[in-house]
C-alpha cells in the first residue's frame, strides 16, 4: 500500500491507495498516529482506497479513540461505494464525520 500525504496549512491529508487490511494497517497506523500526534488536524482521503478490512477498521478506532483523548479531530473524505457500504455494515459510518470531498472535510475544522 503507498501512503500519500500532503499539508493545507496545518490540516494532514492522508491517502491510503489499494488495499487497507492485515498486511497494510500497521504502516498506515504508525503514519496516522504521527499525523494526529504532530497536526492534531487529519483528513483521511480514501478516494484511493479500494478496501478495508476489519484490521483496517480497528486502525481507524484506534485513531478515532486518540484523537477523541487529545482533543485533535479526525475526519473521513471521499469513501467509495465498496468501503462505504463496509462503514454503514459496522456501524463506522456513525463514529465518523465523512464528508463527501478533501475540502469539505478540512472545511468542516473552521
Amino acid at each position: 500500500m503507498d501512503i500519500q500525504e500532503q499539508r493545507q496549512g496545518r490540516t494532514i491529508v492522508l491517502g491510503p491507495v489499494g488495499r487497507l487490511d492485515s498486511l497494510s494497517c500497521r504502516e498506515f497506523e504508525g503514519c496516522l498516529l504521527a499525523a494526529l500526534n504532530e497536526s492534531g488536524m487529519v483528513v483521511v482521503d480514501c478516494a484511493n482506497m479500494e478496501y478495508i478490512s476489519s484490521a483496517g477498521l480497528r486502525v481507524l478506532l484506534v485513531a478515532a479513540k486518540q484523537a477523541r483523548a487529545a482533543n485533535a479531530q479526525l475526519v473521513l473524505a471521499a469513501l467509495r461505494d465498496n468501503p462505504r457500504e463496509v462503514f454503514d455494515i459496522s456501524g463506522f459510518s456513525a463514529i465518523f464525520s465523512i464528508h463527501p470531498t478533501v475540502e469539505a472535510a478540512i472545511a468542516s475544522f473552521a
